[in-house]
């Protein structure tokens, strides 16, 4: 048996830019990416803290160090530049892998890592 537990975690991004003529997705610093441990295309929950509204999308890659949230496609009528967010992943592992597994989580101010 295999079960879902959260992987990664950015906790309070904002978005920067949302663009609906794009083809769909999140675009994410790479620096955050990288701390938080996410892959460029993975698939992703976006939590509107503003809102309340949550969406599945992919991850691509956004300049490092450019503090870029953008919701892309559809997802851009989710939220508004300015809108508080939680960007989480999960992964399938069975319960004695659960057992010491632990999440990377993070905190970013600006949408930078501090």
């Amino acid at each position: 048996m295999l079960i879902n537990l959260l992987k990664s975690k950015i906790h309070s991004a904002v978005v920067t830019q949302a663009n609906i003529h794009y083809k769909g997705s999140i675009t994410i610093d790479r620096a955050l990416m990288d701390a938080a441990n996410l892959i460029e295309f993975e698939m992703v929950q976006v939590l509107n803290i503003n809102n309340g509204e949550r969406i599945e999308t992919y991850v691509i890659e956004g300049e490092r160090n450019s503090g870029v949230i953008c919701l892309n496609g559809a997802a851009a009528r989710k939220a508004v530049v300015g809108d508080a967010v939680i960007i989480v992943s999960y992964a399938m592992m069975t319960p004695d892998e659960a057992k010491n597994f632990k999440p990377t989580v993070v905190f970013p101010k600006d949408n930078r890592l501090t």
